[in-house]
């Protein structure tokens, strides 16, 4: 927008950036939510699942104009940032109800409950986003491992069986506690900060654990409890060599997403 200053000089409105309002900043956020997507989708493929795996995005992406607008109105003031935190949010609670509209009318499968089951998870992340301490890591725990559900929910609309789909999300959920706990620990050593070793150490050693248990069990495959097994070594070696950019953390953990992801799924589909 162009006026006209009080010497006739021309001026220029200030442009607001759209990025900080429509654009999650957390890196990591984007394959936390691709990865049960894409489990779901390789485990049973449907129309309905990939209606489930857009509403799934949307959402990630709701969240960043949620947390601006929310963040602001709390704080008693409306700003332009606020104004178009707001449209963004709009724009993406439009995509989320027509995606999950879509999955209702294509769905020849009940996929629903590991959803509902998830949004005390996603409260909890809400709450923490409205205080602006998303930080934390409570939030940071319970976000991915919330979305994770989306996993089951997909692979239910696709017709696996109810406790292969369940299984899902507990690889999903696994992979990502020990995914945000280790990174978590690694960022704070690279930055030069005050950092523990054993949660990093005690969650993958837990979800080990609990991952081989459930294999026993027969909730859910072997591959898929041996990719997450591999996380505790992995972890070791990261927090024991020289620390490393945060770029090489990501790129680590995009290439551990996608062997959990593809390990899960042919187990899923080969029953080992």
């Amino acid at each position: 927008m162009v006026g006209t200053g009080l010497n006739g000089a021309r001026m220029t409105a200030p442009r607001i950036p759209w990025r900080g309002v429509a654009v999650p900043t957390e890196h990591g956020g984007w394959g936390l939510t691709l990865e049960p997507v894409a489990l779901g989708l390789a485990a049973a493929p449907s129309v309905a699942g990939a209606a489930l795996g857009v509403a799934a995005l949307a959402a990630f992406l709701f969240r960043t104009p949620f947390k601006v607008a929310a963040g602001d109105r709390r704080r008693g003031r409306t700003l332009p940032r606020t104004r178009r935190a707001v449209r963004m949010a709009l724009l993406y609670g439009t995509i989320l109800a027509a995606a999950i509209a879509t999955a209702v009318v294509t769905a020849e499968h009940a996929f629903w409950p590991p959803l509902a089951a998830a949004v005390p998870l996603m409260l909890i992340q809400a709450g923490y986003d409205v205080r602006a301490r998303s930080r934390r890591l409570v939030p940071e725990v319970a976000g991915p491992a919330g979305i994770a559900s989306v996993a089951a929910a997909i692979a239910l609309a696709g017709g696996l069986a109810a406790t292969a789909a369940w299984g899902l999300w507990l690889i999903a959920a696994l992979r990502a506690v020990v995914a945000v706990v280790l990174v978590r620990a690694q960022l704070r050593r690279a930055k030069g900060q005050p950092y523990r070793t054993w949660p990093a150490h005690a969650t993958a050693a837990a979800a080990a654990l609990l991952a081989l248990g459930a294999a026993a069990a027969g909730w859910v495959p072997w591959l898929g409890a041996a990719a997450i097994a591999a996380l505790l070594p992995f972890g070791w070696w990261s927090l024991w060599r020289p620390p490393v950019r945060a770029v090489v953390v990501g790129w680590h953990q995009t290439v551990l997403g996608i062997a959990v992801v593809a390990l899960a799924a042919v187990g899923v589909r080969t029953g080992r």
